[in-house]
């Protein structure tokens, strides 16, 4: 059972380890669950709201009106079994071009994830992917005892595509299950639309590839197309979505995946089905206010353009990102940094085995956005912009 994808906690911590497979739990960001027996700490709520959070790519200005008022108008259906949902399924199927036999609901998209690797990982088959990516599909692949084949990625941070066939057909007997996040996180990096078409042409046919497209609505870059047309081809292809982004309701979890019928009913019988009354009235309110959308990405857009190149004036280079969040080169180790950013009352990143020299930044407010720059000067100094660590 899946808890949450990219959860709501900002905070500080460490990178935590899976026993005997140096995948990383994603605590930052993309909260996970804890060690089993483990308690969380209560998290205060003066304390919370006091921090700048720029730790888990989420949406910092919150649902618009339209998904609030549609949220609230579902109240009504609180206390009731079988309500009304506003025809959820129908609205995404319709927004994709779809049938509803091709959707499958999640509490976000952390549950499609688990779901796509438990369907196609169990009897110790194992995922490929690169790293650093996002970590879901690898933690899911350990907790149900098997593992991942994990790639480097490019020098330039972008994903192999090549390796990645390659290790697909040379371990074919092996993998049940090929992950890529488009664009990449932590890097925030698109695969190209002609590099997925590559691999799709160019890994085993009845090996399943999930297809994450988290980021996918803030992505500007003309060499980049969600990978859906391949569903509708029959290609055995997941593709997972979310609303924790965009749409701002990350502390509502609602997903969904996009897959062939036959695949749907593959991985049906591992979701647990539990999405709550308000969250899809605001899902299908949040498909139709594409105004809304817009204005959220044009903000993303302006505030991250505006802070890396802020930075990279100072000295330090950012990777080109097309998501709501950027990484740096800082050019030392990050948890210690994360630490001294905390105590400035900004969350920030969290790291990334092994870019462990960069930072991780979501996109928040622009008073937020000036805090991180504030604390940015004070813990770091100012460098020539040709020596800015790589």
């Amino acid at each position: 059972m899946s808890v949450s994808r990219r959860g709501f906690i900002g905070g500080v911590g460490a990178a935590l380890g899976y026993l005997g497979t140096g995948a990383s739990v994603d605590v930052f960001g993309q909260n996970r669950p804890q060690a089993a027996g483990a308690a969380r700490a209560p998290r205060m709520t003066d304390d919370y709201d006091a921090m700048a959070h720029l730790s888990s790519n989420e949406n910092c200005w919150g649902p618009p009106d339209s998904v609030m008022k549609a949220m609230n108008n579902a109240w009504k259906y609180s206390n009731r079994y079988g309500y009304p949902d506003g025809n959820l399924v129908s609205e995404i199927a319709k927004h994709h071009g779809v049938k509803t036999e091709n959707i499958l609901l999640g509490a976000g998209s952390g549950e499609v994830l688990d779901f796509a690797a438990t369907t196609y990982l169990l009897g110790g088959k194992k995922v490929l992917g690169v790293e650093p990516t996002y970590g879901t599909v690898f933690q899911h692949a350990t907790s149900i005892k098997t593992t991942a084949i994990k790639l480097p990625l490019n020098k330039d941070y972008t994903q192999s595509i090549p390796a990645m066939i390659k290790a697909a057909n040379d371990h074919q007997s092996e993998i049940g299950l090929v992950y890529l996040c488009n664009p990449n996180n932590p890097t925030g990096i698109v695969v190209t639309k002609d590099e997925v078409k590559q691999l799709l042409d160019g890994v085993p046919k009845t090996m399943p590839v999930l297809i994450d497209e988290a980021y996918h609505h803030f992505v500007d870059d003309p060499r980049y197309a969600t990978s859906v047309p391949y569903v509708i081809e029959g290609r055995r292809v997941i593709i997972a979505r979310t609303f924790s982004k965009i749409a701002a309701l990350a502390g509502m979890r609602l997903g969904y995946a996009i897959a062939p019928a036959e695949m749907i009913a593959e991985m049906r019988p591992y979701s647990m089905q539990s999405i709550n009354a308000l969250v899809k009235w605001g899902g299908v309110a949040s498909l139709k206010d594409t105004a809304s959308q817009a204005d959220v990405k044009k903000k993303v857009i302006d505030l991250r353009k505006k802070t890396t190149s802020e930075l990279e004036a100072y000295g330090y280079e950012c990777l080109p990102s097309e998501t709501n969040f950027f990484m740096v080169a800082i050019g030392r180790e990050v948890q210690p940094v994360i630490q001294e950013f905390a105590t400035k009352k900004v969350a920030v990143g969290r790291p990334f085995p092994p870019m462990t020299k960069h930072l991780r930044v979501s996109i928040g407010t622009a008073d937020e956005m000036a805090r991180f720059m504030t604390a940015f000067k004070e813990i770091f100094p100012a460098k020539a912009k040709t020596t800015a660590a790589v």
